[in-house]
C-alpha cells in the first residue's frame, strides 16, 4: 500500500457536505492518485500506439504502400514475395509461394507487448548474451508468422484449418528471413495441404511443416 492509500484508510468518515479537519488531506490524496492515474493512462496510450506502429497496423513514419495483390491492404519497404500463379483457378499441386521480410528490434518488442511473452531471451541484451544463443532472438512464434504472411498472398481468400511446426534453429534480431509455401495436395472442396518452411538468407532452415488451408474465392472490392 502506498503512502498515499494509507492516509486515506486513516481518514474518519463523514456527512455529505460537512468539513472536517481531514479535508485537506483528502484532496491531496485525491489529487495525487488523480495525477498517478493520469500518468499511468498516458504511459499505456503511448504503449498502445508504439505496438500499433511496430505491429504495422499504423506506420510511425508512413512507410505504408499500396499492396500489388487484391488479398493484401498494404505493404512496408523491405518486403517482398514472389508465387507461381496469379489466380486461383490456377491453383494446383506444385504451385508456391514465397514472402521475405526483415526481422527488426521493433518486430520483436511490438510482439512481446501484443502477446504478453517478455522472455528475456527476447529483449535483454546482457541476459541473452549468457546464454547458449549469444545474443537475442526472435521469438519462434514470430518467426513461423510469416508462413501466415505467405499464405496471405495466394490468390483467393485463405482460411488457415491447421499448422503442424518444428523450430529447428534461431533467428537473430536483423537476420531476413523467408517462408515458403508449395501445395502438394489437392484435398478438394477448395481445400489444400502445403509444405511450409521458413530459411535464412544463409539458406539455414529454422522452421520446417505443414500447413492445410481453405482457399475461398474473395469478395468482390
Amino acid at each position: 500500500m502506498s503512502e498515499d492509500d494509507t492516509e486515506m484508510a486513516a481518514l474518519p468518515s463523514s456527512d455529505a457536505g460537512t468539513a472536517t479537519p481531514a479535508a485537506g488531506p483528502l484532496l491531496d490524496a485525491l489529487d495525487s492518485w488523480t495525477d498517478a492515474s493520469k500518468h499511468v493512462l498516458n504511459s499505456y496510450l503511448e504503449a498502445n500506439r508504439a505496438v500499433m506502429a511496430g505491429l504495422g497496423l499504423r506506420s510511425a513514419t508512413g512507410e505504408r504502400v499500396g499492396a500489388p495483390i487484391a488479398e493484401l491492404s498494404y505493404v512496408t519497404p523491405g518486403w517482398s514475395f514472389e508465387r507461381s500463379v496469379d489466380t486461383r483457378a490456377e491453383l494446383g499441386v506444385g504451385d508456391f509461394v514465397r514472402f521475405s521480410k526483415p526481422v527488426l528490434d521493433d518486430d520483436v518488442h511490438a510482439f512481446a507487448q501484443a502477446s504478453g511473452d517478455t522472455n528475456r531471451l527476447h529483449l535483454d541484451d546482457g541476459f541473452a548474451a549468457e546464454t547458449r544463443f549469444g545474443g537475442p532472438i526472435a521469438h519462434g512464434t514470430l518467426v513461423s508468422g510469416l508462413i501466415s504472411a505467405a499464405l496471405a498472398r495466394l490468390p483467393g481468400l485463405t482460411v488457415y484449418l491447421s499448422q503442424d511446426v518444428e523450430y529447428r534453429g534461431p533467428v537473430e534480431i536483423g537476420d531476413v528471413v523467408t517462408a515458403e509455401c508449395e501445395i502438394v495436395e489437392d484435398l478438394g472442396d477448395e481445400q489444400y495441404r502445403l509444405t511450409t518452411r521458413v530459411h535464412t538468407d544463409e539458406g539455414e532452415t529454422v522452421i520446417d511443416g505443414e500447413a492445410v488451408v481453405l482457399i475461398d474465392e474473395p469478395p468482390d472490392g
